[in-house]
């Protein structure tokens, strides 16, 4: 794993390679008594070349630097994000999965690591990251979701954090989502939390409800996490002539939709096959066209089966 620590002077030390293991904290750490830690999430593909394939890392750097300022945290630049990715990956190529058999899940992690009795930033900051390898989410072709809508539970509220990979937006959510799960249910889809009717996101992923050659994806307002996954569907479905318009999505328009689809770092894209709303269980058949263009448009660049056009990967040898 590596691991680099704030200097103090308000610039990152010279981080390096450690190997994987538990870290030490001290019991009042920010992180641990007030949660002043954000994550982010990208992953590695294997060429049949052997070579490695990233895909935007400096999205995933730029987002956790606009994290860390509403947190009250240094980040590591866009460059040094970047490098300590590339350094991370290589260290760990032998786990990196072969081609078509799954990827190298990368997780960076941003830690208010110092000390803290009162409510206040910490005085000082771990950037660390480690990577794990994860099967072939699509062996056997796309799996569709099916969501419920959590009327009760709001992920994000106006004014919040909701727009930040801040590690308690994960927590809040924990609840619904086992629920969820035990009542068969694959996601839960979150709804706004002031008029309860517009359409938010997913627990981990962006959403997409399309009607006839409309895309359309809630706006980007504060609450919703900007999505790399989702900005990159965006820019390839204008590129291949659909009209993408990102506004308030109402719950009555997903259910008239033709496709509704989801996206996410892990995930990629994944169609859903039905959604449960006040006990109502829409269901939308097999899965669409858009959808399966647009997941093969982008999973082909990721993996490197097809030219890159739009400069996204950056390639390891």
């Amino acid at each position: 794993m590596y691991v680099m620590k704030f200097s103090g002077d308000g610039e990152f030390l010279s981080g390096g390679l450690q190997r994987f293991g538990n870290i030490e904290l001290n019991p009042a750490s920010c992180v641990l008594n007030y949660g002043q830690g954000i994550i982010e999430g990208l992953k590695a593909h294997k060429k049949h070349d052997n070579s490695i394939l990233l895909f935007r890392p400096e999205e995933n750097g730029l987002r956790m630097k606009i994290g860390a300022d509403r947190m009250c945290m240094p980040a590591p630049t866009i460059e040094q994000f970047v490098e300590a990715v590339k350094v991370t990956v290589l260290a760990n190529r032998r786990w990196v999965p072969p081609p078509h058999k799954g990827f190298l899940h990368i997780r960076p992690l941003l830690m208010g690591t110092g000390p803290v009795l009162s409510l206040t930033p910490a005085p000082e900051f771990t950037f660390l990251i480690f990577v794990t390898p994860v099967g072939n989410y699509f062996e056997g072709g796309l799996k569709q979701l099916n969501l419920v809508v959590k009327e009760e539970i709001h992920r994000a509220v106006p004014g919040g954090v909701g727009s930040v990979k801040a590690i308690g937006n994960y927590a809040v959510v924990l609840k619904a989502l086992i629920e969820a799960k035990a009542d068969g249910f694959a996601e839960v889809l979150y709804l706004d939390s002031v008029y309860n009717k517009y359409l938010e996101e997913v627990s981990t992923a962006n959403i997409f409800v399309v009607k006839d050659r409309i895309i359309s994806t809630p706006v980007l307002g504060g609450t919703i996490l900007p999505g790399v996954t989702r900005k990159s569907i965006i820019e390839i479905a204008c590129s291949q002539g659909f009209q993408v318009e990102e506004r308030l999505v109402s719950v009555d328009e997903m259910l008239d939709a033709d496709e509704v689809f989801c996206t996410g770092n892990a995930i990629c894209l994944l169609p859903v096959g039905s959604i449960t709303y006040m006990g109502r269980r829409v269901l939308y058949g097999e899965t669409g066209v858009v959808s399966q263009q647009l997941f093969s448009a982008l999973s082909n660049i990721q993996m490197g089966l097809t030219e890159d056009q739009m400069g996204w990967t950056v390639i390891l040898e």
